[in-house]
């Protein structure tokens, strides 16, 4: 498999190179955007390292000008800007991941291969799914309300697939971590979150008031409508089948 590795650090760039070559990877070095694109067009690899400053054109416009090309191949952003800003950016570009530097080696490696398994190995879920009036397609990698229609990344499809999976219940931040991100995901302590946070722009008709993503504090977040807001039958089904079977005896009774 082939990795394209954008830096315009020299001794960066070829400890990164080396880095995934010794694991058995072909590496690809741009030393700038303008070569980077050059190599991804001539060579399609199989991932994208990309340093955010490079010269003439930066890392952000690389991935808007592969994403527009290819909106599946998994891209890694390699900088040492730590502001949240700057995260928020790539991850709305397209990017699946954003690696802080200094990074060690085995943390690069983890999360290459772990992007890698979800190009590999997709979900067999592939059909649409809903969540409350907001129809995923996944196949697509776009969901619909109405005629609006709204583009998410595979990342996001994933993180939306888990909340369906276990709709009502709370998924923990460590579930998120290794079914999206996987088992040997080196986690940064606000990755889950950011990703929640531009995910909720997209999907939310207020994102200030979410009701299709809601945090449980303390343990991570839940698919579900507002209770005040839900019709009845969506009430009952978030009632296990005995607790409903004796409320419905109970009614019958008092009638």
């Amino acid at each position: 498999m082939t990795i394209l590795i954008a830096e315009d650090d020299p001794l960066t760039l070829d400890a990164l190179a080396a880095c995934v070559e010794s694991e058995g990877f072909t590496a690809l070095r741009a030393s700038d955007g303008k070569k980077a694109l050059e190599l991804w067009r001539n060579h399609k690899p199989d991932l994208l390292c990309l340093d955010i400053m490079m010269p003439g054109i930066d890392g952000f416009e690389v991935c808007r000008r592969v994403r527009n090309g290819d909106p599946k191949i998994p891209i890694l952003f390699l900088s040492a800007k730590n502001e949240e800003r700057d995260v928020i950016t790539g991850l709305g570009l397209g990017a699946d991941d954003f690696i802080r530097k200094p990074f060690t080696r085995a943390e690069v490696m983890a999360r290459i291969r772990a992007a890698l398994r979800r190009v590999q190995h997709p979900s067999a879920e592939d059909d649409h799914f809903t969540l409350g009036d907001l129809v995923v397609q996944p196949r697509a990698l776009c969901a619909r309300r109405g005629s609006q229609n709204i583009d998410l990344t595979p990342r996001e499809i994933s993180l939306l697939r888990l909340l369906h999976t276990h709709r009502g219940q709370a998924v923990s931040r460590d579930a998120f971590l290794d079914i999206c991100w996987g088992l040997d995901y080196y986690p940064d302590s606000r990755t889950l979150d950011q990703h929640i946070l531009l995910l909720r722009k997209k999907i939310e008709r207020d994102p200030s008031q979410p009701e299709i993503i809601l945090s449980v504090r303390g343990i991570g977040y839940r698919h579900g409508w507002s209770w005040s807001k839900a019709p009845l039958s969506k009430k009952f089904d978030l009632f296990p089948e005995g607790i409903l079977f004796h409320f419905r005896m109970n009614l019958k009774s008092a009638v």
